[in-house]
């Protein structure tokens, strides 16, 4: 067995605004949506190389069960840009020892988000 492609699907309960931040704070593009009577309950989007989707679910428990990393040329660049969206700064970004540059925000719904820099 081999996988061909990971493919994250965040759930949440106010999917305009988190679709609106990914948009905002990393140039997400909508790629897919699925409407039920005129509403978005599912968008696909493609972030730089990447993909991610956003799910309607009026239940969504905001908190820790996913962290997204996201590999950026400019990890301090792509940390301002979040914080100026709305994301909640958690860490600046800094030097790690394994010879990335790191930080993390929370996305409007709670998500942790990795943004980083390869070295």
């Amino acid at each position: 067995m081999v996988v061909s492609s990971l493919f994250p699907i965040l759930r949440t309960s106010d999917l305009p605004r988190l679709q609106a931040f990914y948009e905002a704070a990393f140039g997400a593009v909508v790629t897919y949506r699925f409407d039920h009577e005129g509403v978005d309950v599912y968008v696909a989007l493609a972030v730089g190389d990447g993909a991610l989707a956003i799910g309607f679910a009026p239940d969504a428990v905001r908190g820790d069960a996913v962290a997204v990393w996201l590999y950026t040329d400019d990890a301090d660049a792509a940390f301002a840009r979040a914080v100026a969206a709305g994301a909640g700064a958690v860490s600046a970004p800094a030097d790690q020892p394994w010879g990335e540059r790191v930080a993390e925000v929370r996305d409007p719904d709670g998500n942790p988000l990795y943004l980083a820099t390869a070295g």
